[in-house]
């Protein structure tokens, strides 16, 4: 009888529980509708609300844009739903990272990533050459974004590769990473010292991370593929929760741990340095943003990566409003503002969390 009624809390706790996750979910997705309609709004030139409605009118009847319309459509728009999109992809490979690798600090730059796709920029920027020189595309924002993906895959793999040797142990994963990541950095100051001044200033902003570079045909690139991604991260969550548990559970539940680790590492290394490579270092998005959810959330993978990709996706869209605002027409780089506030607020979690998150 007793063992009945325990079955009976325990799987009334189960849906009352998931009921709340769902909850948050839907608040979190409401939020970031409301910080897209706030960021529309804002800038160089404001618009209001009633304007906004006018100039939709305006865009969908096919008519001759004014310049507020240009301004909305054109710009503004492709820059926010790029800091969406790449907020929600570095956002869910950092959480991914730190999954399969069970390390709180793992991310897209722990395993060098950003430092290769930096490397990759750097060719493109300074020498004008294309991956190994060829020509894989013609020069422009193309050929930086080509070479700073192929190079930030080239150090993920290289790390992975040295991590094998060590039967994948994850310190020898992520001190590979430091040490790949100081190697590419090193090339990176190299091709700076040899630079010319306009080479250099180009170079620089671009370290620094920002949405310039945002447009529709971008955004065509790099919807599917994050989208995709992200749907087969969340396919592998089950995975990943038996995982969570060890990896002699995971395996004697069936799942193939390696298989697992390498599929998950490579797709969620592929949707890191493919918007890297378009927005240049953005930092502590993918740190930050898993470390939030899971105290939001709990460590269910299955809510952990939705409430990831929404609370990134916030962050940095907001983060990047306030670039593009706060001492306008001036612009801050991104980078700067995600750093800034990302490296106070991750030590604040660190010695203000009353209760072990990460188990």
């Amino acid at each position: 009888m007793n063992s009945v009624k325990n079955e009976i809390n325990i799987e009334a706790y189960y849906y009352a529980s998931t009921k709340k996750k769902i909850t948050l979910l839907f608040i979190l997705l409401l939020l970031l509708i409301l910080s897209i309609l706030y960021s529309v709004r804002v800038g160089t030139v404001d618009v209001s609300y009633g304007e906004l409605f006018f100039l939709f009118r305006e865009f969908f009847s096919g008519s001759e844009l004014s310049t507020n319309g240009y301004i909305l459509f054109e710009i503004r728009l492709p820059r926010i739903v790029m800091a969406v999109l790449t907020g929600m992809a570095l956002a869910s490979a950092g959480v991914i990272m730190q999954a399969i690798l069970r390390n709180p600090l793992a991310s897209p730059f722990t395993l060098g990533v950003s430092s290769g796709a930096a490397f990759g920029a750097a060719l493109a920027i300074v020498l004008g050459t294309s991956v190994f020189g060829l020509n894989v595309v013609a020069k422009g924002q193309w050929l930086i974004a080509v070479n700073a993906f192929i190079f930030g895959c080239i150090a993920v793999f290289a790390v992975y590769g040295i991590a094998k040797l060590k039967n994948g142990s994850t310190t020898v994963l992520i001190l590979a990473g430091v040490a790949i990541g100081q190697l590419f950095s090193a090339a990176v100051s190299t091709l700076k010292y040899f630079s010319n001044n306009e080479a250099l200033k180009d170079l620089v902003v671009w370290l620094m991370g920002g949405f310039w570079g945002a447009s529709w045909s971008v955004i065509q690139f790099l919807f599917p593929i994050i989208i995709l991604a992200i749907l087969f991260l969340l396919k592998t969550s089950w995975d990943l929760n038996a995982l969570s548990s060890g990896e002699e559970v995971a395996k004697s539940l069936g799942v193939n741990v390696k298989r697992l680790r390498l599929s998950a590492l490579v797709v969620s290394t592929f949707i890191a340095s493919a918007t890297i490579a378009f927005t240049g270092i953005i930092g502590f998005i993918g740190l930050v943003a898993p470390h939030i959810s899971r105290i939001l959330i709990g460590i269910d993978n299955r809510f952990l990566l939705p409430c990831s990709c929404l609370v990134g996706a916030i962050l940095l869209l907001l983060s990047d409003t306030f670039a593009r605002t706060v001492i306008s027409p001036i612009e801050i780089p991104v980078g700067i503002i995600t750093s800034i506030i990302g490296a106070p607020f991750f030590i604040y979690l660190l010695l203000q969390k009353r209760k072990d998150y990460w188990s």
